[in-house]
């Protein structure tokens, strides 16, 4: 890799989410993910974000460790219910104030801020009206997106609408394991599609109020989706079908409606032979037509290795790689720095050539300060370094690759897995809240300065 692979204005940064290290729940309105903390044996340990990296009062010392890192950005989330505690109505000011200085901080210190308006913390306030399941949940979101742009957008140019749809709906509300932690294929689907309209609905809002690539101060707007490279198992057919119909159920089902302004119709038509969903309205295509982003943010991790399913009603089977060699992260995730890449150049392939940030892209392992107090994390290093080369052949290839932001920031609340899985470039003791910067983020920091490996 050579240094100029990258160019001078690359956003390279981390990244964070509001509930994973803000902390400070007392100073806001109640999200799903208080509640379903709540619920006995969802989460490891019974652990809660509440207090989490106390990034809402530490945010200073947390600026302090960006700038010594060296980052030319920072994504972080904003918590709906910290500006809209009931998710409409009345503003809390001290906690857009928060996000104010947050922004303000970084500015001066020379970070673009990326804000992303919904990372998964969902005001229980609107739950209990019907959540995502309802179309007024996504008009809510467009406006308090558009409350955000009124009071932001002076100050923030890079925004990204809603982050991992496929998450959302998938572990929120198919196999239960995120919040809301409902079991429901059929619900998943229609949350989908309302987050789709969400996404839509924000972009609309954005430009309708001056933003966008010719808008206000070239500001411009995005969606932060999770796109694993998915692969056949071996090239039997029936592998290669599985795993083209598991590659539109994870990726192509937020693609196509994002970039196409349709689903895929295969995959349309197997939701509504068998759930009657996605239910459309009409107009509704033509808003997902109409709302094409400025840039995609890719959040890639693994590749996952689809089969045929033993059981003929079955539709395709994911499998854990076993191979000689296979390397995986605490999450269990394989290590496949090649699915970047790959999935980079089928992006810009067949979905236009669009900007593109790698919005996420990091690893856990089980990190522990030594006898010195240093964290040494080399596998981290070595994951980030082929991770890093892999988009800078992207790069060269042509792929308009404007960023890259390693997840994470700080060690946090990793949702259902609590405080037991640590992807931060530095370390949180979580009693004591004291931070210390790991090898990771010494080496990062070097990166940077390079302007790449």
């Amino acid at each position: 890799m050579k240094n100029h692979s990258f160019p001078q204005d690359f956003l390279w940064g981390a990244a964070t989410s509001a509930y994973q290290v803000e902390g400070a729940a007392e100073e806001r309105g109640e999200t799903i993910w208080d509640r379903f903390c709540a619920i006995p044996g969802k989460v490891s340990g019974g652990q809660t974000g509440r207090t989490a990296c106390d990034h809402y009062h530490r945010w200073p010392e947390d600026l302090k460790l960006m700038r010594e890192i060296g980052l030319r950005s920072y994504r972080f989330s904003v918590a709906w219910a910290r500006v809209l505690p009931e998710g409409t109505g009345p503003v809390n000011s001290a906690g857009l104030d928060f996000y104010r200085r947050l922004v303000d901080g970084l500015s001066e210190a020379g970070i673009t801020p990326l804000a992303t308006l919904y990372h998964w913390d969902l005001p229980q306030a609107l739950q209990e009206r019907g959540g995502w399941e309802s179309r007024d949940t996504a008009r809510r979101f467009a406006d308090y997106a558009l409350l955000l742009f009124d009071r932001l957008g002076d100050r923030i140019e890079h925004w990204i609408t809603l982050n991992e749809l496929f998450v959302v709906a998938h572990l929120g509300y198919r196999t239960g394991e995120h919040a809301p932690g409902f079991r429901d294929e059929g619900r998943a689907v229609q949350v989908a599609h309302h987050l789709l309209l969400a996404h839509a609905w924000a972009v609309q809002a954005f430009r309708s109020s001056g933003g966008g690539t010719a808008g206000r101060s070239g500001g411009r707007i995005g969606i932060g989706l999770d796109l694993p490279w998915v692969q056949a198992a071996t090239e039997h057919p029936g592998d290669r079908a599985a795993a083209l119909l598991y590659d539109a159920y994870h990726n192509r089902w937020f693609l196509d409606p994002v970039f196409r302004g349709r689903y895929p119709e295969e995959l349309l038509s197997d939701f509504q032979s068998r759930h009657g969903a996605p239910r459309l309205e009409a107009g509704d295509p033509e808003a997902l037509a109409a709302a094409a982003p400025d840039f995609l943010g890719v959040n890639y991790y693994f590749r996952e290795l689809v089969r045929r399913p033993a059981d003929p009603q079955g539709r395709f089977e994911v499998i854990r790689p076993d191979y000689p060699g296979a390397r995986f992260t605490s999450m269990g995730w394989e290590i496949w720095p090649d699915g970047l890449y790959e999935q980079l150049r089928r992006l810009d392939r067949e979905y236009g050539q669009p900007a593109m940030i790698v919005t996420e892209n990091g690893a856990a392992f089980p990190d522990q300060p030594g006898a010195d107090a240093r964290v040494e994390d080399g596998q981290r290093v070595e994951y980030l370094r082929a991770h890093i080369e892999a988009a800078g052949r992207a790069l060269q290839a042509g792929v308009r690759l404007q960023g890259y932001q390693v997840w994470s920031l700080l060690d946090n609340f990793e949702w259902a897995f609590g405080y037991d899985r640590r992807f931060g470039l530095v370390h949180v003791d979580f009693a004591t809240q004291k931070r210390t910067p790991k090898s990771s983020a010494l080496w990062y920091r070097q990166v940077i300065e390079r302007g790449g490996l």
